[in-house]
């Protein structure tokens, strides 16, 4: 059996790069996994959000106003009151901004997605340091080292169920005006 030889520093990034490609993967995969709809709603919310679309719109826009307003006589005049922009612009934002919340609304579902996740992952890592210490405990004990009757490490022993956690924030905040 060879020994791993690698500095820890090559293993950790290593595991970030892994970390990294396994966390892009997925979002790729899920944006593939996405229907045309929603794909279709991110892709005109990214365009609305873009320079390239404010440019075009004061193009569009100020070339409407100067036309209309005379100022460019080469094309007739056919909003001179400006109503049929007003129009325009209030349907578009209308739309553009349905199109932001459909966005919203799934970045909002992802993102939901990873906090569940970050919370399994800190209950599995509370689980797993509380029986970490149990364990440095009773190897202490064993060994004969004096641990300082210190009540924190007993609490810090306890396993807590995360709905008493959830519990006491709730009351807690029941408790304590804004």
């Amino acid at each position: 059996m060879q020994a791993d030889i690698t500095p820890e520093g090559d293993r950790s990034a290593t595991r970030l790069e892994r970390n990294i490609k396994a966390l892009i993967e997925r979002r790729n995969e899920e944006s593939r996994g996405a229907p045309a709809k929603d794909r279709a709603a991110d892709a005109i919310t990214r365009f609305a959000g873009s320079m390239l679309f404010v440019g075009i719109h004061a193009v569009i826009f100020g070339l409407w106003i100067l036309v209309n307003l005379g100022v460019l006589p080469l094309i007739p005049k056919f909003d001179p009151s400006l109503v049929i922009l007003a129009m325009v612009a209030s349907v578009e934002a209308i739309f553009i901004s349905t199109f932001v919340l459909i966005s919203q609304n799934r970045m909002a579902e992802a993102d939901d997605k990873r906090a569940d996740l970050n919370l399994q992952i800190s209950l599995m890592a509370e689980q797993e340091i509380t029986k970490l210490l149990s364990l440095a405990s009773a190897i202490a004990e064993k060994l004969e080292i004096p641990l300082h009757e210190d009540q924190e490490i007993h609490e810090l022993q306890q396993t807590i169920a995360p709905e008493e956690v959830l519990d006491a924030i709730e009351k807690k905040q029941r408790e304590t005006p804004l």
